[in-house]
C-alpha cells in the first residue's frame, strides 16, 4: 500500500525546531543546524523535518561529518525515509564525507536502512560532562543509542594555499589530495 506522494522542500530552522517542539517523543529544539528540509504531500501540508547539524560528539570532525539532529514525522508513511534519503544527497552535494545519526536502542531503524544507511554501532549511554565540568542535561534519553551512517564521498585533504603576499594569477582556491588510509 503507497502512501500519499511526498517532497522534500528546504526549512527554516525555526519551522524546524517548531515542528519538532509539537511532534518529537524525546527531544526538545535544537540550538542550530548546517541545513533542515521538509517533507510535504501534495496539498503542501507539511508531513515531517530533519535537522542536520555539526556532530554532538566533540571527537568528530564538524568539516567532515554532519549529523541529522532531529526527523520527526506526523506519521505520514515513507516520510522519515524521504528525509533521510534526502539529507544524505543534500550533504553529498555540499562535499561532506559522511552522515549519521543515532536512534534509541528500541528503534529498529527501518525508515535509515530503507533510505540506505547502515547500523555503524552502538554507543553505551550513560551520563557524561561538559568540558566545562556541568553536568549533562537530564531531559533527554540517557539510554543506549544506535548509530548509523552512510558514507557520502570518498576522503579528501584540502590544502589552504599560502596566505602570504599577493596571490598569483591563475592560483586555484583549493587543492584536493586523496588522503593516505
Amino acid at each position: 500500500m503507497a502512501g500519499p506522494r511526498l517532497k522534500v522542500v528546504p526549512v527554516e530552522l525555526a519551522e524546524a525546531n517548531r515542528v519538532v517542539a509539537l511532534w518529537h517523543r524525546h527531544h526538545k529544539p535544537v540550538q542550530g543546524h548546517r541545513f533542515s528540509l521538509g517533507v510535504v504531500d501534495e496539498g503542501g501540508v507539511l508531513r515531517g523535518v530533519a535537522v542536520v547539524g555539526r556532530p554532538v560528539a566533540r571527537n568528530t570532525p564538524p568539516d567532515r561529518v554532519v549529523e541529522v539532529t532531529r526527523c520527526c514525522t506526523d506519521g505520514t508513511r515513507n516520510a522519515c525515509s524521504a528525509l533521510y534519503a534526502a539529507a544524505a544527497r543534500v550533504a553529498q552535494a555540499m562535499g561532506y564525507e559522511r552522515i549519521q545519526t543515532f536512534t534509541l536502542d528500541t528503534e529498529g531503524g527501518a525508515s535509515l536502512r530503507a533510505a540506505g544507511w547502515t547500523l555503524a554501532g552502538t554507543s553505551p549511554g550513560g551520563q557524561w560532562r561538559h568540558t566545562d565540568g556541568k553536568p549533562r542535561r537530564t531531559d533527554q534519553p540517557v539510554c543506549p543509542k544506535k548509530r548509523w551512517e552512510r558514507v557520502l564521498n570518498p576522503r579528501v585533504e584540502w590544502i589552504m594555499p599560502q596566505t602570504h603576499g599577493a596571490p598569483s594569477e591563475g592560483l586555484p582556491l583549493w587543492e584536493e589530495r586523496e588522503r593516505p588510509r
